[in-house]
């Protein structure tokens, strides 16, 4: 039995140090695929971002149509595209376009109204069509050399822009086409894969005894995305991610694929960790697959399995070591999942509140946006006030940024947004009163109640010509547990200010904020020497 123990032993700790190596080793490919699944959930996120940047254009060119009822002449159109920059703000979007719907065999009128916004004839091809409707582009922004062709351009005819445009016709919401060549046409010298979105547009007429409707679809939106430019913006972003990415419309296979990243996958891991993710982009489901690259890290080295089953096998009296180490990698497993798990979740409540922010963000854009567009005489003066107001939400939500979205001081609020409005230095003692700590929404909508008060201070008030005729105090009245803020502004001059016969859409924007919003009051008291505001607020926390 002694002669036998060296064999015994031999055998145990053999035993014991495979079972060791083989654990590390998928210690090590688990955690390797935790770390990726991490790193794919990262790029994902920038690619869904980025998407929702550009469809949120398209919502509120829809909302510019919407408040014109469609009657958007190509030089406005042209005027309000140019001012959104598009090249610098939206890469990988080609253009927008309207189309006007029409019947088969009723198209004359479309034609006389492109020569007439156009200036030259473009008539609507293919010339013959087996559909019951036609959907010639009509406008196009940037309509430059290369982009001319597509005038009259009849998408319906198209099998895969026709799928879209139908499911559109169904519903008011954005619907993705399937994989397209852009570029498309006569004179084309070079093509790209990309896809397009349209939304329907609707125009207000009047009942008739056929239709009590008094809507019916004049025609749709659609922009149009080079998928290549608008992936690798949206990855190019800093840091750099080790993936390679694989978006493909609908189920992976070579004719639906939409972009490939250009770093290849790693030789050694591409093939072990892949990492699938299935999206919704405007009604359309995608398959997006990353792969890790060259430069994808593992947590811990492969060498570390081979290690510990040379060390087995040589020292095969440190089975009591060996034991002990396996203990501590079990540990290490259960902390590094535990950690990565509450990682994972903590990352998601975050995507998910930001979604939530984005989402109320965009919905009060297009708020504005529409009543805006519904009080401005023409495109530049659109262009003006929605900036202005863009602004000053901005400048609310930079403060809330800086302060990780906790709380934004009064003060400083105030001054960013006078100092917006009057372009230049405060002078001393125009504003007054103790440090107030404001929450986010009542930063949000104070930032655009001063914007608006400001803007009319500077426009038909004393203020214009002095910012000194500006005051603007505020304290905090507190009954019990309740706190309410109690702000005034003082307007004074020479001539008294008389309230407006009508009410503009600042000063409902400026009422909506302070009540609904804030469930406060706001009281205005139009004396001789200037006007009064004051503002009442409950505080909370």
């Amino acid at each position: 039995m002694k002669k036998l123990f060296p064999i015994v032993a031999f055998i145990a700790v053999s035993l014991i140090s495979l079972t060791m190596a083989g654990f590390a080793y998928f210690a090590t490919q688990e955690a390797a695929r935790i770390k990726f699944e991490g790193t794919a959930d990262d790029a994902l996120n920038r690619i869904e971002s980025r998407i929702d940047l550009h469809l949120s254009l398209l919502r509120s060119t829809q909302a510019l149509f919407d408040a014109r009822n469609g009657d958007i002449a190509r030089g406005e159109f042209n005027a309000f595209f140019t001012a959104l920059d598009i090249d610098d703000n939206f890469a990988g979007l080609r253009g927008i376009g309207f189309l006007r719907l029409a019947k088969t065999g009723d198209v004359a009128a479309v034609e006389r109204d492109i020569l007439h916004d156009h200036g030259s004839a473009h008539p609507i091809y293919p010339a013959t069509t087996q559909q019951p409707w036609r959907t010639p582009i009509v406008l196009f922004e940037p309509l430059d050399t290369s982009s001319q062709s597509i005038i009259g351009f009849d998408m319906f005819s198209e099998p895969v822009r026709r799928a879209a445009i139908e499911k559109a016709m169904a519903d008011d919401q954005q619907h993705a086409s399937g994989l397209i060549q852009l570029g498309e046409g006569a004179g084309a010298t070079q093509t790209f894969p990309g896809f397009l979105v349209f939304v329907r547009l609707n125009v207000e007429t009047a009942p008739d005894v056929i239709n009590a409707s008094r809507s019916s679809t004049a025609g749709f939106l659609y922009a149009a995305f080079r998928a290549r430019d608008l992936f690798q913006v949206a990855l190019s972003k800093a840091p750099l991610l080790p993936v390679n990415v694989e978006i493909y419309d609908g189920k992976p296979g070579a004719d639906n694929l939409l972009f490939r990243s250009e770093a290849p996958p790693a030789d050694s891991l591409g093939t072990k960790l892949v990492a699938r993710r299935d999206i919704v982009v405007a009604g359309r489901p995608w398959t997006v697959l990353f792969r890790p690259t060259s430069a994808f890290s593992l947590p811990s080295s492969r060498a570390i399995p081979v290690m510990l089953g040379l060390f087995g096998l040589l020292l095969a009296g440190a089975i009591a070591l060996v034991a002990r180490y396996q203990e501590r990698a079990y540990e290490a497993k259960s902390l590094l999942h535990e950690a990565t798990e509450k990682s994972l979740l903590e990352k998601d409540l975050i995507l998910q509140e930001m979604k939530h922010r984005i989402k109320n963000s965009i919905t009060r854009v297009l708020a504005i946006a529409r009543q805006t567009a519904s009080h401005a005489t023409d495109v530049k003066e659109f262009s003006a006030s929605f900036s202005a107001r863009l602004q000053a939400m901005a400048a609310s939500q930079d403060m809330l940024t800086r302060s990780r979205w906790q709380k934004a001081d009064l003060g400083d609020l105030l001054r960013i947004e006078l100092g917006q409005v009057f372009g230049k230095e405060l002078p001393e003692g125009i504003l007054s009163g103790p440090e107030v700590l404001l929450d986010e929404t009542t930063t949000q909508a104070l930032g655009l109640t001063f914007h608006e008060l400001a803007t009319n201070a500077l426009k038909y008030g004393e203020a214009g010509n002095s910012v000194g005729a500006l005051k603007v105090s505020w304290a905090v009245e507190a009954r019990g547990r309740e706190r309410t803020l109690v702000l005034e502004w003082r307007e004074t001059g020479q001539e008294r200010l008389e309230a407006p016969a009508k009410t503009g859409f600042g000063t409902k924007l400026i009422d909506l904020n302070v009540t609904r919003e804030l469930r406060g009051t706001i009281r205005r008291d139009f004396q001789a020497d200037g006007l009064k505001v004051e503002i009442r607020i409950p505080l909370t926390g």
